[in-house]
């Protein structure tokens, strides 16, 4: 995998904004990864983390793409706020 090819985070958000973001930015064309660790260790047994702590991550290629994407989600959507 080449450097631009790697993940970025770009947002940190709760389930909902999550799930409102990730479908601006894949209509922007922009491939969307989901993290949630407190998903992940509730499925394992584990019930840590936090429940709102959920990032979104990009290809490095698409950070410059997504950035304006999020700042208008943001000013569209402002009750939803990155954690």
């Amino acid at each position: 995998m080449g450097k631009r090819d790697e993940l970025v985070r770009v947002f940190t958000c709760t389930e909902l904004t999550c799930q409102l973001l990730k479908a601006e930015l894949e209509n922007a064309g922009i491939p969307v990864m989901i993290r949630n660790d407190n998903q992940s260790a509730v499925a394992a047994g584990f019930g840590i983390g936090s429940p709102s702590a959920i990032d979104i991550y990009v290809t490095e290629s698409k950070v410059d793409a997504a950035i304006p994407v999020i700042e208008g989600f943001l000013k569209n959507n402002p009750t939803c706020v990155s954690e």
